[in-house]
């Protein structure tokens, strides 16, 4: 009994880690085209701004469409704010817990940050958190926390 169990848990446990990475092992993206003339950008602060501890960053979208998570419209999405990093997301994967999912639809958000120099990016991603191919991304920014 107890080796039957073990035989079926571990045929069900395969199967999910094969469904779960289907396409992948052959280089498939799981991306939403984006449309051609889509521009990410961050409304303020504006870039080399001195700001105070606790500030507000407003997100701009130009060419597509602001949408919760899950909602799935032809060039649409929703933003993901990046800060301090130096690398993007990996094309075609979720993108994990080092960048802010603003899920709900937001297009701005209340920041508070350590005294000194930090970066900011934006990157849409699709329904299911998958950065756009190609991916819709606002230029880097550097505020100067006081």
């Amino acid at each position: 009994m107890k080796t039957q169990l073990l035989g079926a848990l571990l045929a069900v446990t395969s199967f999910a880690v094969i469904a779960d990475h289907k396409g992948e092992e052959h280089g498939h993206s799981h991306a939403t085209k984006s449309a051609e003339n889509a521009e990410l950008f961050i409304i303020s602060p504006k870039d080399g701004e001195i700001v105070e501890k606790t500030f507000t960053v407003k997100f701009g979208l130009k060419g597509m469409k602001v949408v919760p998570a899950g909602v799935n419209e032809p060039n649409s999405g929703h933003h993901h704010l990046m800060i301090d990093k130096k690398t993007l997301p990996k094309a075609g994967m979720p993108m994990g817990k080092d960048v802010i999912h603003f899920g709900k639809g937001q297009k701005e958000t209340t920041l508070t940050l350590e005294p000194g120099e930090h970066t900011l990016q934006l990157i849409l991603g699709d329904m299911s958190h998958v950065p756009h191919e190609p991916m819709v991304v606002s230029k880097q920014i550097k505020v100067i926390v006081k």
